[in-house]
């Protein structure tokens, strides 16, 4: 099937649309935990809501990651947001837009919150893409400075300072700074996350991300985890599927795209 096909039968179910609703609400639950919130939408057997769960996996809508002996479900909004870039923004003044218009906003994670009880090992947010390079290619991508610089959302600079990449707005001034704290050459890259781009005499709290790179044949499954994000931080979500949405594009056309509000091609 083809993916875009996959997505839109994914999202074609009110139920599968209800668990992306209860993601949204808290993300990373576990399969008890979904059947337990949904209880108040439809009586389903744990059966049933894996049989949904596989579909939304299918489509790429939802990634899992094995904790101990549970398996934490997450949102991704990269292919969604592959979708809304590609075909739906160009037609924002169509009604028929409107519909998938209403569900980016309802899957955006703006006001959503990190719960305080679960484990500190446990992802805030997990996002994965699928993209046509080499290993070798997209690993160069994620570590060259230069390279950042085609296809962050935001960011028009990036530079390198040993284990640091630095990142400025159009103006020059600062907006974000990651350190590498553990590097497994062409697998895994380890960061913090430290935001600047409330300006300089705010003092924003750090968190950290990891990069992971698996080789399937012609294609390579890029997974990225973001840990611990502090209150006020939980739109770096949407920051960071249209960043991806950028390094897929970059690396599969060679075009340089940005995704954000005023996306162009440039």
């Amino acid at each position: 099937m083809d993916r875009v096909d996959a997505i839109f039968k994914a999202l074609s179910d009110e139920t599968r649309r209800q668990l992306l609703d209860e993601l949204h609400r808290q993300d990373g639950q576990n399969l008890g935990e979904l059947q337990r919130a949904m209880e108040k939408h439809v009586s389903m057997t744990r059966f049933g809501i894996m049989k949904h769960l596989k579909v939304l996996e299918d489509a790429a809508l939802v990634v899992t990651r094995k904790s101990g002996r549970f398996k934490h479900h997450y949102l991704n909004a990269v292919p969604l947001q592959e979708v809304i870039d590609r075909w739906i923004e160009p037609l924002m003044v169509k009604p028929a837009a409107r519909g998938m218009l209403d569900l980016k906003a309802q899957l955006e994670r703006d006001d959503a919150m990190p719960d305080p009880s679960t484990d500190a090992a446990k992802p805030d947010f997990v996002m994965s893409t699928y993209i046509h390079c080499s290993q070798d290619a997209l690993w160069d991508a994620l570590i060259n400075a230069d390279a950042h610089g085609q296809y962050d959302f935001l960011a028009a600079s990036c530079t390198r300072d040993g284990n640091a990449l630095t990142y400025r707005f159009p103006d020059g001034s600062l907006m974000l700074v990651c350190r590498e704290t553990e590097v497994t050459p062409k697998t895994r890259i380890e960061s913090t996350f430290e935001p600047h781009w409330a300006g300089p005499e705010t003092d924003l709290e750090a968190s950290r991300f990891v990069y992971l790179i698996e080789p399937q044949e012609a294609f390579c499954r890029l997974t990225l985890e973001h840990f611990s994000i502090p209150a006020g931080q939980e739109d770096v979500a949407d920051g960071w599927a249209r960043t991806l949405a950028g390094l897929k594009t970059w690396l599969e056309t060679g075009k340089t795209v940005r995704y954000s509000d005023h996306a162009g091609e440039h």
